[in-house]
């Protein structure tokens, strides 16, 4: 008889396949465009906001018009957009947009962009809710994880407001309630965490994703099936995740294909939206990740690898590594890829192929003098230490490392 306890995440809304500026209009003001609305009666303002600080991703706020729609749709609501957040989630861009969110008194944060400025707006809210104005600070509140696994997390306040996200890659971070920030000095990105950092809505719309790079876009869909593959082969998995782990795996083996070869299907940018969404379930319950997940979050902060492609260099060489300990959960994931009797490994491996995405270490430019720092990096991941086949020490990562060099 299986136990468990399902977990419910503080967001109330996941508003999808209208558009955000629409969207936006509802949530934050109450006002439903064009006679379409998010399903939630219209009376009064949604989130009761009256000062909106957005953070946005500078390639968008520079070449589309996004920025334009979200000032259209706030009006007067809109105390300031900051499009200055480095990829992996800078400490000294957190701070320095929290510091600005906390001089204009905003009471709403809203996020245009990818994973990184999601997570900047988590950091923002966690250091408006512990008095954080200066980067060193963060050292009070960053998770600890031992060479021996266990994991410590600072007490902290919760963030004094809530967020908005209109996600435009694929890498789900909108749908938990952790953050990942690197600190620049060290060359670590490290791990924070409150149930209220998570997203009050997200907004899922197709359109919005159309002008995010060719590469960025699958990339992060693949990072997206790493969610739902590491979930269903976890060491604790879940009834709820095990079945939206292996819906997720079809909408993005079908809908990531489709937008290789039409950029312009929303169809197909939706059901990965979808897909993206439907993976993350078993981060919302607790369920533990495995080492695809630990290294990838090391050659993030160590080695300046984008979180995508982290996904596809280390996911097939783990599957393989852990092959013995999840031979049937395995049989899923090839099951649910549409590609049954191929083993796991190979049918991610086709798939990060067929996207024409790099598939090892070195198509990232990470150099083989890295590899042992890596190894004894991600040794202080949480992941890594709850992977399905234990790893013993740096020496075993190394190996897991050499096979996708």
């Amino acid at each position: 008889m299986i136990r468990g306890t399902h977990l419910t995440p503080p967001m109330e809304r996941v508003v999808y396949g209208i558009p955000f500026a629409e969207a936006l209009a509802e949530e934050v003001a109450g006002r439903a465009g064009n006679g379409v609305g998010t399903g939630v009666g219209n009376e009064g303002d949604r989130t009761g906001s009256h000062a909106v600080y957005v953070l946005a991703s500078g390639t968008l706020a520079r070449q589309t018009d996004m920025i334009d729609q979200v000032r259209a749709a706030l009006g007067n609501r809109l105390a300031g957009v900051c499009a200055k957040i480095g990829s992996h989630t800078p400490r000294d861009d957190v701070v320095a947009a929290a510091n600005e969110a906390r001089a204009v008194g905003a009471d709403m944060l809203l996020t245009v962009g990818g994973g990184s400025v999601t997570d900047a707006a988590k950091m923002v809210g966690l250091c408006l809710g512990n008095d954080v104005s200066d980067p060193a600070q963060l050292d009070n509140f960053r998770a600890h994880t031992g060479a021996d696994g266990r994991t410590e997390r600072p007490a902290c306040r919760p963030p004094p407001l809530r967020s908005i996200a209109v996600p435009t890659t694929l890498s789900a971070g909108e749908f938990t309630s952790f953050a990942g920030c690197t600190d620049t000095v060290r060359q670590v990105k490290e791990s924070y965490g409150h149930a209220l950092m998570m997203p009050r809505v997200v907004i899922l719309d197709p359109a919005a994703t159309i002008r995010t790079p060719e590469w960025l876009f699958l990339s992060t869909g693949i990072r997206a099936v790493d969610h739902a593959v590491e979930d269903l082969c976890s060491i604790n998995p879940q009834p709820v995740s095990d079945g939206t782990s292996q819906h997720a795996l079809r909408l993005l083996s079908r809908g990531l294909r489709a937008v290789k070869r039409d950029p312009g299907d929303l169809d197909a940018r939706l059901d990965c939206q979808l897909g993206a969404w439907m993976s993350i379930m078993g981060s919302q319950n607790g369920v533990a990740k495995g080492a695809s997940h630990g290294i990838g979050h090391v050659l993030g902060g160590t080695a300046g690898v984008p979180h995508g492609y982290t996904s596809c260099v280390m996911l097939p060489p783990v599957l393989r590594f852990n092959l013995a300990e999840t031979t049937e959960r395995q049989r899923w994931v090839s099951e649910a890829m549409g590609r049954p009797g191929m083993p796991a490994a190979d049918a991610v491996a086709e798939l990060v192929a067929d996207l024409g995405l790099p598939g090892t270490l070195r198509a990232v430019e990470v150099k083989a003098e890295q590899l042992d720092t890596i190894a004894a990096e991600s040794m202080h991941d949480r992941w890594v230490h709850t992977n399905p086949r234990r790893i013993a020490g740096a020496v075993v990562v190394r190996q897991i490392l050499d096979m996708a060099w």
